[in-house]
């Protein structure tokens, strides 16, 4: 099954999501064509309940968020949209179609699910990941002159545009790198305000001291990165 005559890929990155990743699973609406979970070294059963289900399962063959995206897309079938999930069951599934409307009309390539625009649950975001997308979309704004208010993990873009990106991060800069570069492209891009829960389980990220602070400052370095890449006309490297 299809959705507007485009066939929707799902891309989900999971480590040790037995507890949420059945509830994600269950939620996913019933045009979706296609799974891919890319899974790194999970021990409590997570592989087996994304093959059970249907899903695409790859194991991937190394740690990092953007690495375990890039290896699920890679084994989807062909696809014209891609669409971004996190395994944990934050993310309100039921919101996809709105995510996709504008990529599926033509006015858009890429679209982002704004938690910030959204609704969320009490302690859903912690304070630092709060801190932490304003001061990353505020750098974007004043580098590259283009307002986002999140770097939300819930997202889609049409798979040429994705192409074209040329994605290289491998770990927790994946989401801004793909913002920065979609807003270099001037790939027409909408925010999509979109209610957003509570994980199920700790946050391999948010949920430690050492992963925030990782984080961070990945997400920091990717920015200047990118801003050195723009000026210098290079390449990216992850």
């Amino acid at each position: 099954m299809s959705l507007g005559g485009k066939r929707i890929g799902v891309v989900i990155p999971t480590r040790n999501e037995a507890g949420a990743l059945p509830a994600v699973l269950a939620a996913m609406p019933v045009f979706v064509d296609a799974v891919a979970i890319g899974d790194f070294r999970s021990n409590d059963g997570t592989p087996q309940i994304g093959r059970r289900a249907g899903a695409i399962v790859v194991e991937v063959t190394g740690p990092g968020y953007g690495r375990a995206c890039l290896e699920a897309i890679a084994a989807l079938p062909p696809v014209d949209i891609l669409v971004f999930v996190d395994g944990d069951a934050a993310d309100d599934l039921s919101a996809m179609p709105r995510l996709l409307a504008p990529i599926l009309a033509g006015e858009a390539e890429f679209t982002l699910g704004s938690r910030v625009l959204g609704k969320r649950e009490p302690g859903a975001l912690t304070p630092q990941q709060i801190f932490g997308n304003w001061l990353a979309c505020t750098l974007i704004r004043l580098i590259w002159g283009r307002n986002f208010t999140d770097l939300g993990p819930f997202r889609a873009i049409s798979r040429d545009a994705f192409d074209q990106l040329v994605m290289a991060d491998l770990n927790f800069g994946w989401t801004v790198e793909m913002q920065i570069k979609a807003a270099r492209q001037g790939l027409p891009i909408f925010e999509i305000p979109v209610d957003y829960r509570r994980r199920i389980g700790v946050s391999k990220v948010s949920g430690t001291v050492s992963g925030t602070i990782r984080a961070g400052v990945k997400i920091l370095w990717v920015i200047g990165r990118e801003a050195m890449t723009a000026r210098s006309g290079t390449r990216s490297r992850p």
